[in-house]
C-alpha cells in the first residue's frame, strides 16, 4: 500500500470539496485516512489459504455452522461501507477447519473493495476448494450505506445473498436444514 499517495490524494479530495487541508481539525486527517486504509483494505495482503488450519474430521459427517459473523466491507461502486452478518455452514468430507478460521476468512475477503455477491461467492468457493467438503453454504445479510446515506435513502432495507456448493445446492433437505439453523 502506498501511504504517501493516499495522503496526497486525501489532501486533494479535501481541497476538491472546498475544505482547507491545513485547517486545525484536518491537518492530520490525510495521515489518519492512510492509516485506516491499512486496516480497511488489509485483505489484499493475506492469502486465505495460508490461514486455514485443517484437522482430521474423525468421521464427523454432520453440518458445522458458524453464524452471525460480523463484517464490515467497502462498496466498490461508491467506496462507502456496507456491513452485516455472515453465516457459514459445511459438511466435512475428511477434514474440519479450526472454527476461528471461518471468521478470519470472512475478514480477509471483506477487507477489500467488494460487492456483496462476490464476497458471498469468494467465501464459499475458497472453503469448497480448501476443504473439499460434501457441501458449503454461505449467507450474507448486509446494510449498505450507499443505499442509506445517499441514493434511495432507505434506512431499514437489507440485502441477502447466498452461495451454495455440493449438497447445499443439490439436496433440498440439506439446504433447508442450513437455512433453518441460521435463522
Amino acid at each position: 500500500m502506498d501511504k504517501e499517495k493516499i495522503i496526497d490524494s486525501a489532501r486533494a479530495i479535501l481541497k476538491a470539496i472546498g475544505e482547507d487541508p491545513q485547517r486545525e481539525g484536518l491537518v492530520k486527517t490525510p495521515k489518519r485516512i492512510a492509516a485506516s486504509y491499512e486496516k480497511i483494505f488489509g485483505g489484499y495482503y493475506i492469502d486465505p489459504s495460508s490461514l486455514v488450519t485443517q484437522f482430521d474430521g474423525e468421521n464427523y459427517d454432520e453440518m458445522i455452522i458458524c453464524k452471525n459473523i460480523d463484517f464490515y466491507s467497502t462498496c466498490e461502486h461508491h467506496m462507502i461501507p456496507f456491513f452485516g452478518k455472515i453465516s457459514i455452514g459445511y459438511i466435512p468430507s475428511k477434514k474440519i477447519v479450526g472454527i476461528s478460521k471461518l471468521p478470519r476468512m470472512v475478514e480477509i475477503f471483506a477487507r477489500r473493495l467488494q460487492n456483496q455477491e462476490r464476497l458471498t461467492m469468494q467465501i464459499s468457493e475458497k472453503l469448497n476448494e480448501l476443504l473439499e467438503p460434501k457441501g458449503v453454504g454461505v449467507v450474507v445479510e448486509a446494510s449498505h450505506l450507499c443505499m442509506m446515506a445517499r441514493g434511495v435513502e432507505k434506512q431499514n432495507s437489507t440485502m441477502i445473498t447466498s452461495s451454495c456448493k455440493g449438497l447445499f445446492k443439490t439436496d433440498q433437505r440439506t439446504r433447508a436444514e442450513f437455512l433453518k439453523l441460521i435463522k
